[in-house]
């Protein structure tokens, strides 16, 4: 069968996804070592036996609620690439929010002491030493499996000398002062993990999604462990979840003065990350 033929009944067979098309794509990139380039001219190529089981492999992983992204085992952040692994979270678009946060506050030859508290893939993390090539990193998750994956994506893309990993609690892992301290915690109320998409609820770690009752369990450990960490002005970047914003900001204003915080929103448009001035 031609390549393209293929990619457009594979397309047809995953009715349940919104981006079917670019999944096909990943998929044929992933399967057959093509660049973007290469597959717009691969079009009436003739799929081999072996290439089609491995396509086909793909394509049921999808089918059965798996993410394109886990299934190639690689996810792009902010114009970087960065290496997947099964459970671990997936870098969303939306959390790119941090970055920029810290790109608007900091200039880029700041020699910033960055700690990312839960720092999975380690996507945020060496997204900001990549922006700020002064910088030096720490972080944090509580499973070892992410901490270690963070460290090879940080390895792969040559900033490993700057960034350390370690496996703890959120903070209790980390010591002394950080120009700046970003998270991406769990926050999803327990009564919606049941609600979320196939891809997310049966695929990644619950560890890195659900917040407790009422989404806000980790932030409880988070803020007064930051309120401890950031140096004098430093810069506190933290995601949260759909509705959140005025349960966050009440109980961030525990630990840090109310005209410090501002909401900031994500692509859409809507309030998705609590930037703290120190």
């Amino acid at each position: 069968m031609r390549l393209e033929k293929y990619l457009r009944s594979g397309a047809a067979r995953l009715v349940d996804s919104d981006t079917a098309h670019l999944d096909m794509r990943l998929f044929a990139k992933a399967a057959l070592g093509l660049s973007d380039a290469e597959l717009i001219l691969a079009g009436e190529r003739s799929l081999s036996a072996a290439e089609m089981a491995r396509l086909e492999g793909m394509v049921r992983r999808r089918l059965r609620g798996e993410s394109a992204a886990h299934i190639v085992g690689e996810k792009e952040f902010y114009g970087l690439s960065f290496k997947l692994a099964s459970g671990i979270l997936s870098p969303r678009p939306d959390t790119e929010l941090l970055v920029e946060a810290a790109r608007r506050r900091f200039d880029a030859a700041a020699g910033l002491r960055v700690l990312d508290l839960g720092v999975g893939s380690g996507a945020v993390l060496c997204a900001l030493l990549n922006v700020f090539p002064q910088a030096t990193g720490v972080g944090v998750d509580m499973r070892f499996g992410a901490a270690a994956l963070a460290r090879e994506n940080a390895r792969r893309l040559g900033l490993r000398s700057r960034a350390s990993f370690f496996c703890g609690d959120f903070a209790e892992a980390a010591a002394g002062r950080f120009d700046l301290i970003v998270s991406n915690p769990p926050y999803i109320p327990l009564r919606d993990l049941a609600g979320l998409a196939p891809e997310v609820r049966l695929f990644e770690d619950e560890l890195a999604l659900a917040g407790g009752v009422d989404g806000l369990d980790a932030y409880r450990r988070i803020l007064p462990a930051a309120a401890r960490l950031i140096a004098p002005g430093g810069l506190i970047a933290l995601e949260f979840g759909h509705g959140q914003e005025a349960d966050l900001a009440r109980l961030a204003a525990k630990f840090f003065r109310a005209e410090t915080l501002t909401i900031e929103k994500d692509l859409a448009g809507r309030p998705r990350a609590l930037v703290i001035d120190g």
